[in-house]
């Protein structure tokens, strides 16, 4: 059976209002409600599956206050990235950079992209969807489209690994889902683990008012609400299925209880 190490990679302050749609709406009673900017978690995390380890996103660069610009650092300050690299972080969660077989990246923004040039050149196998590197490309190279993306980023020597359905199996208790709607080509998983099945929804929902209240990401973070809402309730129908745990983008608490489990 597989098995899933998650790790911390560290913290974004941002205000709640950019992830939980209508947080901070002023109403009649209420006509200057107070802004909560709250730590957000960033993680990636070690799969064992089929013989291979994947290694699940890339996290933020550690020169992130350096390279970001600056209305998303601004708004989505990655405070402590200059303590967390990617080797660091995963030699302390017993793995080294060299021993990852293949890449999944849930999508290519630039706080889960900001590593992968730890494999550029290396021909280690990255997982993306098709709608996502499209999106991205676009979205880097012309004014159209999303600026969470930065050209430098995903522009290397890449071995891609182009995922075009909506279930892609990587190996048995494995497989990726098309989870379209804070991106075009948003990937999460489900694993199957000894320890039970965990759904990663990944930035499906940001936190734990997403996904149990159904509260959307804010406008700024939506590529599509018809798709979002879509994908939220195929999680939920897999969560049930399948009696699931389910690990949020960026919600500290979760990842805390699920790190602690698997």
């Amino acid at each position: 059976m597989p098995t899933v190490t998650l790790v911390d990679r560290g913290r974004v302050r941002a205000d709640r209002a950019y992830v939980v749609d209508g947080a901070t709406m002023a109403s009649a009673a209420d006509p200057t409600p107070e802004h909560e900017r709250i730590e957000f978690v960033v993680w990636n995390a070690v799969i064992e599956a089929g013989g291979r380890t994947y290694l699940w996103d890339t996290g933020v660069p550690t020169d992130a206050a350096d390279v970001w610009p600056e209305p998303l650092y601004g708004g989505f300050e990655a405070h402590d990235a200059h303590e967390h690299s990617l080797a660091g972080d995963l030699a302390a969660a017993g793995y080294d950079v060299g021993e990852i077989d293949a890449v999944v990246m849930s999508h290519l923004h630039l706080d889960h992209a900001g590593e992968l040039d730890a494999f550029a050149g290396t021909g280690t196998p990255v997982y993306v969807h098709r709608d996502e590197l499209g999106f991205a490309f676009y979205s880097a190279h012309t004014t159209e489209g999303s600026i969470a993306y930065l050209a430098s980023d995903f522009s290397g020597d890449y071995d891609w690994r182009v995922v075009k359905r909506h279930r892609h199996t990587l190996a048995d208790g494995f497989q990726l889902l098309h989870l379209p709607g804070h991106t075009p080509g948003l990937l999460g998983a489900r694993i199957d683990t000894d320890d039970g099945t965990l759904l990663i929804a990944g930035d499906e929902c940001y936190v734990d008012a997403n996904y149990a209240e159904g509260v959307p990401l804010g406008p700024g973070l939506l590529w599509s609400d018809r798709d979002w809402r879509e994908s939220l309730e195929t999680l939920r129908e897999l969560e049930r299925r399948h009696d699931a745990d389910v690990l949020y983008g960026h919600d500290l608490e979760r990842f805390e209880t699920l790190a602690a489990r698997y």
